[in-house]
């Protein structure tokens, strides 16, 4: 079968109606398409004309074109002809000859196409490369341009077809896939069933069907992935939905929308609300509804309705041309200020394009002004219904709203884009009933209106019976196996319940009956224990007054203090308590008091334990809450819960130093291998950013995802970043080199997923050629680019193999556009020494975030964590470096590589004496 023009332009549109026209199938007619095609018709009549009286008779031929020879054909225009191609047929408006530019040269041809509109879509311009494609394979020559007439000016643009010839013979190809399949395409609706003839028997086999397409705020990714799910319908989908409590994260934020919901409502017939929306109408409403032509920028009908003491009132300002536009937009703005305290209400982003757009064109109004404020302030319907209130309707489209409601229209058949041809043929003819049409139209659009807005006020107010209304948070999800309170009919029943609980019959009822638990439950809580002293120092008298540097002064009360610490030896650790005996001093020169120089810590705690918890809480992992428990369980040393926190906050403070130097020794190195994860904080997300090279991690907190914090921190690096496919690092202007991992990865969940794809399997099996001898060299020899640079051949082959390949799989070619932008950034590490093709350094340091995340469970601050943070940062550096963690905490030393160069020379000295 071939391939017609009607073919090829409804395949740009919807693959149904490709389908449906080569069956030729009549539709049950759509007045907008059939005016939209006499419009065309007559355009296209319109321009052949002109552009035939501006043809010399002997210069202008009609209907298909000869077999003479081309070089030496005199006419400059050929119009209304056919060009046939193998299986490919094209209705040609018009074809422009120029003449050879020299002897023995072809003349050049450029198709010419009419489009009636006065702006021109990209399925405009792949219909004229559909010409230029069909005729240039008649003709057997290139035909790389063409031109476009359109507009009431009868503008002309010339398009660059060559730049469109691939996406044309793609199109080509799924057509024909199509035509030649036993089985119709997939019943898919879209925004451009408004405009096809087969709107009507569409949409009724999309209700039979109960079809998602229905929906149509869903697009075709969010389609496919119900499918892939096996979720097929409308009402399948709202069995998905699961109420949930919303996060404090995102109490500030935007709730998103939920299909779910959507069709949830459509099944129970009921109105759904998730969150508290608001609208809220300040003043006296003044309801506005716009009709205007969009290919021009005319806006010619205003309709604005309003609630005065005389009643509803109803404003229709025309504009018979664009010259009248200015009129009625003043007359609109004297209509506003005749009103107390008017609030615009609307519906659509029609209307707030068009106050913007009258704004810009006749002068903004006066800043601070009445109008200005009343403008600015205009609400949008659509943005309180939007995501918060789910009606049972398909769309959110004011007819389907107000509809649904009870409203109808005196014309079922009115819409949006049936005006525009109203408008038209107004504009022709003059005809007072289309007038009175589109006015009667945009005044029931008005009421429409208003009774949407009355009702979403009704929602927020609860003025509605609770069967019309279903509020999303008052759903329960049950769980057979969940914990949970329940809630009882009668306070009998709970007074019962109660009862029964564990602590209840523990401590107000077996406690009668049994002698033991009530020894135990009346038993006093032990006093503290306190610990001989293992070790008693006697503190020296102080050779001079601190402050004044007397040696004049007398003791002045004996005093002691006792620190309790953790003494380690070489087979096991041991509980030390020390007892420091000093006298105060007070000095007779100034009278100041004073005690000799302190050999203990401001805390009772003594450094062995701080390094003991530390090492639990931040090393292994272990909850704060149980490092107290468990010290005061192995070495009856009583920790205050929260002791630990206090640690980790002093620590961390002892070394910021540390954890500054490792960030600069960072971005002075040669390379960085970067990652970032998500935590909650205080309830919030916030992101934990990983950098890393062989010997160091650095960990980072910011408040958002956004690239600020790692183009910040490496501005001035200028060594090789390793990481994942993240936009964020493709702003920092340093040699770059994406984790192959990540991409395989990727290429392997997309083979399994789309198991029948050979295009994909090609292609993958293809880069799994090019990358597997890389590996293998790397195993060899390994990050060597003297070794590694003879790969760099096989990655220009590859590449000039995939520019070459022409793919239809969607998902193949989505992997090809990847390797293509990135192509400057896989391959690397083959031209740099000591690079990697993997992000496993950063990926383990993840992990071991990973796990400290799992072990804070969100229970901590922003201070919290960035301390967490330092202190993991110095722990995975230790262990990077072969240094024990709880060495360096022990040591009091802040320098890991100088703690690491003196075991290294500790451990050989040992060897050289052994």
């Amino acid at each position: 079968m071939k391939i017609t023009t009607p073919l090829f332009e409804a395949s740009l549109k919807c693959t149904t109606k490709c389908f449906l026209r080569s069956l030729s199938e009549t539709g049950t007619g759509n007045a907008y398409a059939d005016w939209a095609r006499t419009q065309a018709q007559s355009y296209c009549d319109t321009g052949t004309k002109g552009l035939m009286a501006g043809a010399a008779a002997d210069e202008s031929i009609i209907g298909s074109l000869g077999t003479e020879n081309w070089k030496t054909a005199k006419w400059r225009l050929a119009v209304d002809l056919v060009a046939r191609a193998e299986n490919l047929e094209s209705s040609v408006h018009a074809v422009e000859r120029a003449p050879s530019e020299g002897r023995g040269q072809s003349g050049q041809f450029a198709p010419i196409r009419f489009i009636f509109t006065n702006k021109l879509t990209r399925i405009d311009k792949l219909l004229l490369a559909f010409d230029a494609l069909v005729l240039s394979e008649m003709l057997g020559r290139k035909i790389d341009r063409g031109k476009i007439m359109y507009g009431d000016d009868h503008a002309m643009q010339t398009v660059k077809t060559s730049a469109l010839a691939r996406e044309v013979r793609k199109q080509i190809e799924k057509i024909a896939t199509l035509l030649s399949s036993p089985s119709p395409p997939d019943l898919i609706l879209n925004r451009h069933c408004a405009e096809c003839e087969f709107q009507a028997q569409c949409r009724q086999k999309a209700i039979e069907k109960d079809d998602l397409s229905l929906l149509s705020s869903m697009t075709e990714k969010e389609r496919k992935k119900f499918n892939g799910k096996g979720i097929f319908t409308v009402t399948q989908l709202s069995y998905t939905f699961r109420p949930r409590r919303r996060p404090k994260r995102l109490a500030g934020k935007r709730e998103k929308y939920h299909h779910s919901v959507k069709a949830l409502a459509i099944r129970e017939r009921k109105i759904h609300i998730v969150g508290s929306p608001e609208p809220e109408i300040k003043g006296t409403p003044v309801f506005l509804d716009v009709e205007g032509l969009p290919d021009r920028d005319f806006y010619y009908l205003i309709g604005v309705r309003v609630k005065t003491a005389q009643g509803i009132v109803q404003h229709s300002l025309w504009a018979d041309s664009a010259s009248e536009e200015k009129k009625i937009w003043t007359d609109f703005l004297n209509i506003l200020s005749e009103i107390d305290t008017p609030a615009l209400v609307h519906y659509g982003s029609f209307e707030t394009n068009f106050l913007k757009r009258m704004c810009d064109r006749y002068g903004e109004l006066p800043e601070g002004s009445a109008l200005a404020n009343v403008v600015e302030s205009a609400l949008n319907l659509v943005s309180v219904v939007f995501a918060q209130i789910y009606f049972p309707t398909y769309s959110n489209r004011l007819k389907e709203i107000a509809g649904y409601l009870g409203f109808t229209w005196s014309d079922p058949a009115a819409s949006g884009v049936q005006t525009i041809a109203w408008r038209h043929e107004w504009e022709a003819t003059k005809v007072p009933s289309l007038k009175a049409a589109l006015v009667t139209y945009n005044a029931q659009d008005c009421e429409a209106l208003e009774l949407v807005a009355l009702k979403l006020v009704d929602l927020h107010q609860d003025g509605i019976s609770p069967n019309d209304v279903v509020r999303t948070e008052q759903l329960k999800h049950e769980s057979l196996y969940g914990f949970k309170r329940n809630t009882f009919s009668f306070p009998e029943l709970s007074v019962i319940n109660k009862a029964a609980y564990w602590d209840y019959q523990r401590e107000r009822v077996y406690v009668k009956s049994n002698s033991f638990l009530k020894v135990a439950l009346t038993r006093s809580s032990r006093d503290r224990k306190t610990f001989p002293p293992n070790k008693i120092i006697e503190c020296s008298r102080p050779h001079s007054c601190p402050k004044c540097g007397s040696t004049h002064f007398f003791g002045h009360g004996k005093h002691s203090r006792s620190v309790l610490d953790l003494k380690f030896m070489r087979h096991g650790i041991k509980r030390w308590s020390i007892l420091y005996r000093f006298h105060r001093y007070k000095c007779q020169g100034c009278g100041a008091t004073f005690s000799p120089e302190m050999g203990w810590t401001r805390s009772k705690f003594g450094p062995g334990i701080v390094a003991y918890s530390l090492y639990q809480n931040i090393g292994l992992r272990i909850p704060q809450e149980s490092v107290d428990r468990s010290l005061n369980k192995l070495f009856g040393v009583h920790l205050a819960i929260g002791t630990t926190g206090r640690f980790k906050a002093k620590a961390a403070k002892f070394y910021e130093g540390t954890y500054d130097a490792l960030v600069k020794r960072l971005c002075k190195g040669q390379l960085i291998h970067a990652d970032e994860t998500k935590i909650s904080v205080e309830g919030k997300d916030g992101f934990v950013w990983v950098f890393a090279n062989m010997e160091a991690v650095a960990y980072v907190y910011s408040v958002t995802r956004q690239g600020s914090t790692p183009q910040s921190l490496l501005k001035d690096f200028t060594g090789v970043l390793v990481s994942d496919f993240y936009a964020a690092y493709d702003g920092i202007p340093c040699p770059q080199q994406k984790c192959l991992i990540h991409l395989i990865r990727d290429l392997n969940d997309a083979v399994l997923k789309y198991p029948y794809d050979e295009e994909l399997k090609r292609l993958v099996k293809s880069f799994a050629d090019l990358v597997k001898p890389m590996v293998e060299t790397v195993d060899r020899y390994g990050l060597k680019s003297h070794f590694l640079r003879k790969h760099l051949g096989s990655v220009d082959r590859f590449y000039r193999r995939l520019s070459c390949t022409d793919l239809q799989s969607e998902s193949a070619e989505t992997f090809k556009e990847r390797f293509e932008k990135n192509r400057a950034k896989l391959f690397t590490f083959l031209a740099h020494d000591g690079v990697p093709w993997n992000n496993n350094n950063a990926e383990h340091a993840v992990k071991a975030f990973a796990m400290m995340r799992h072990t804070i469970g969100g229970v901590t601050s922003e201070k919290g964590i960035r301390d967490y943070l330092v202190l993991l940062s110095i722990c995975q550096t230790c262990k990077y470096k072969e240094v024990d963690f709880l060495d360096f905490l022990r040591s009091g030393e802040r320098d890991i590589e100088s703690f690491a160069n003196a075991k290294r020379r500790r451990s050989r000295c040992k060897d050289h004496l052994g």
